[in-house]
């Protein structure tokens, strides 16, 4: 291809123009939007422009290698050439950590442009010198991409070793950041393998690690990957919500090359569902994004997704192109598993152009890789088992030796057990009078402060219900008033019954709030009277939400606010049906009065294992932390106003919270003001009905 060949030809021109291409780097060669790298930039003018010998300065050489390792998908190039110079000057001043990471980077150079026996030399070289120079968190990075190097060559085994064995390292460090890394590698290597399982139980670790770092870019980096894997296994559900909080992180950081990985993450996802229209868009702001990068991996399965996206909108033409992009970079890094997608895309291209000499050839070439790949993975795959299993056994080994040196330990503290159990049977017979006079206050105690208890509960209760009632009484007699009032009106003939009707919408709306109130009200009081039982079956719980929707659709048309029930069809659960329907509906209609015009709002739910947990989301006006403890307590009422100034009781909440409860289950919510809120509850799992044969 002659982009290719034009990048090649430039490459071979710099080389032998470092010192030259540095400097004019080093003027102003970068670009704006890449802040970090200008301050290093600025840094390294700053140390040229004093009098001192520079390539004498540590700084210097450390600054040298800092820029090369920010230009790796900006600037390969330059990426070797400052490299080189760090290298050159760290062995002129015996600076050992500079040589290191110097030839670190100059691995990472090779590694991506297809180079792997001279990635892996310099990698060895750098890691050998790290070694000698106790430098382990060093080590730690230089061993890992050294792992990943053998992971791309098909080496997996000693991949997977090389990440064992770094893990340990890491822990005995207390690098939890490398640890987190080295795990993520391992799920990835389980990834290409196909074994999802066993990934997604590494990426597991991997989260738990990251949420104790607490590094967003990390969480994000890890968000991604699982969503790839999610995609390949057909969750889209949680393949689309990883990717969407992971693209927010990565735009709020400018973090520009994990980004467009997520913008191809999400194509794929679209892609998998057949959506090849949403597919592309996302495919082509990565493909923005990687017009400003250098990442010939990355770009090979973007290209190979829009080729396939094309190829099924039956844009040939367009889908040859992206084919044949894919696999000429996959030929020139040498990646064999670019080469068997890409030959497999353009096969089914040229078949279906009735192309069947170019469509063999490529056939074969699929074939070809297919049967290498198959054959290596298998022998592979065992392996990696027995790698697996032989740490294992170290592990264990390592277990019974401590347990023997802390044998001699246990026998001290038998002994010293045995002490204490003789003085503890002396001290017994000494306070046991003591303890049986303790023991009758504290019973007297107790049922004081229960009797307390009790009556505090009691006047707090008919507080409440003193409180609640005069509440409804003020919301009943309002809307009533105003009835009677235009009634009176219209039968004294003070207005016509063109006039009347102008107030049919109010009086309807009026009419709605008082049933609302009303049913409210008539089970709250069964409760308290202990009259209302619970009668749980199965229940459908989409139809059920959809059932409420479809009741407070005219509330949401008057605010113009959309309702979206992402409840799958056939979700089951066991409860009464009246009790949750009234759940459902009060949540529904707290979140259409705090939410404003034009808002939004989600039902949806999370399968648990025992339990389905069902969020009704708005991103309404919020509440303030000082009262969300408060609205929740089953004993408090309070009267607060939506965004249309419609009033609320605060009896809906609390009839919810006592109704989840009776099902079995639990309600809570998470509010951020002028963010909107969630409430969640949940609900045992439907139970399968088993039939008698006759």
């Amino acid at each position: 291809m002659s982009f290719t060949a034009l990048k090649l030809t430039s490459r071979e021109f710099k080389a032998k123009m470092t010192g030259f291409l540095i400097l004019i780097f080093l003027c102003g060669i970068i670009s704006a939007q890449e802040s970090s790298v200008n301050d290093i930039r600025t840094k390294i003018t700053r140390l040229r422009s004093q009098n001192k010998q520079i390539k004498k300065d540590t700084l210097y050489i450390g600054l040298l290698i800092d820029l090369g390792a920010k230009l790796r998908f900006l600037n390969p190039d330059s990426l070797l050439l400052l490299s080189s110079e760090a290298l050159d000057l760290s062995s002129t001043l015996a600076y050992r950590n500079g040589e290191s990471e110097a030839l670190f980077n100059l691995g990472t150079y090779y590694f991506d442009i297809g180079q792997h026996s001279t990635a892996i030399d310099n990698y060895e070289k750098a890691q050998n010198i790290a070694k000698r120079n106790d430098n382990y968190d060093l080590l730690l990075k230089i061993s890992n991409e050294l792992a990943n190097e053998n992971v791309y060559i098909g080496n997996y085994s000693t991949a997977l070793l090389g990440y064992l064995e770094n893990i340990k390292l890491a822990q005995t460090l207390g690098n939890s950041s490398m640890e987190s890394i080295l795990y993520e590698n391992i799920a990835d290597l389980y990834a290409t393998q196909k074994d999802y399982d066993q990934a997604l139980y590494f990426y597991n670790k991997v989260e738990k690690l990251n949420n104790i770092i607490g590094n967003d870019i990390n969480s994000a980096q890890t968000m991604s990957n699982v969503a790839s894997i999610y995609a390949e296994t057909g969750d889209f559900q949680n393949a689309l919500f990883k990717i969407n909080r992971s693209l927010k992180i990565f735009e709020k950081a400018e973090e520009w090359d994990w980004l467009a990985f997520a913008y191809e993450v999400k194509g794929k996802i679209y892609l998998k569902q057949k959506q090849y229209t949403r597919a592309l868009y996302w495919y082509d702001k990565s493909s923005e994004l990687h017009e400003n990068l250098q990442d010939d991996r990355g770009i090979i399965d973007l290209y190979n997704g829009m080729a396939e996206a094309n190829f099924e909108l039956e844009k040939d033409s367009l889908s040859h192109n992206y084919a044949m992009m894919a696999y000429e970079i996959s030929s020139t890094i040498k990646s064999m598993e670019g080469i068997k997608k890409c030959s497999n895309m353009l096969y089914k291209i040229y078949k279906n152009n009735e192309n069947y000499a170019s469509a063999l050839k490529y056939h074969e070439i699929y074939r070809q890789i297919s049967d290498t790949l198959s054959r290596d993975e298998n022998k592979k795959s065992l392996t990696m088992l027995k790698t697996e299993i032989s740490h294992k056994n170290q592990q264990e080994a390592l277990v019974l030796k401590n347990e023997k040196a802390l044998a001699k330990q246990r026998l001290y503290v038998y002994i010293a057990i045995i002490f204490i159990i003789i003085l503890g049977a002396i001290a017994f017979l000494v306070t046991r009078g003591q303890k049986i006079l303790k023991k009758l206050n504290r019973e007297l105690e107790k049922q004081k402060q229960d009797l307390e208890l009790r009556e505090s509960e009691l006047w707090e209760t008919n507080n409440t219900k003193n409180k609640l009632f005069s509440i409804i009484a003020h919301d009943l007699r309002g809307p009533i008033g105003a009835l009677e009032g235009l009634l009176k009106l219209l039968n004294s003939g003070d207005i016509k019954e063109s006039e009347f009707k102008q107030f049919i919408p109010k009086l309807k709306n009026d009419v709605n709030s008082i049933s609302f109130t009303l049913n409210n009200l008539l089970t709250w009081g069964q409760s308290q009277m202990r009259e209302a039982t619970t009668n749980p079956s199965n229940i459908d719980l989409y139809t059920l939400v959809e059932n409420n929707i479809s009741l407070l659709s005219e509330m949401a048309y008057t605010k113009m606010i959309t309702m979206d029930n992402l409840i799958v069809n056939k979700a089951m659960i066991w409860s009464d049906e009246n009790q949750t329907d009234i759940v459902i509906r009060n949540l529904l209609s707290n979140a259409l009065k705090f939410t404003p015009n034009n808002g939004h709002i989600t039902i949806g739910h999370v399968d648990r294992d025992e339990f389905i947990e069902v969020f009704v989301k708005d991103n309404g006006i919020g509440i303030a932390e000082s009262i969300q403890e408060k609205i929740l307590s089953q004993n408090t009422t309070i009267t607060t106003y939506g965004t249309n100034n419609e009033k609320g009781t605060g009896l809906g909440l609390s009839l919810c919270i006592e109704m989840v409860i009776k099902n079995g289950g639990r309600l809570w919510m998470k509010s951020e003001l002028n963010e909107g809120s969630t409430f969640y509850f949940t609900v045992p799992k439907g139970r399968k009905q088993f039939q008698k044969s006759a």
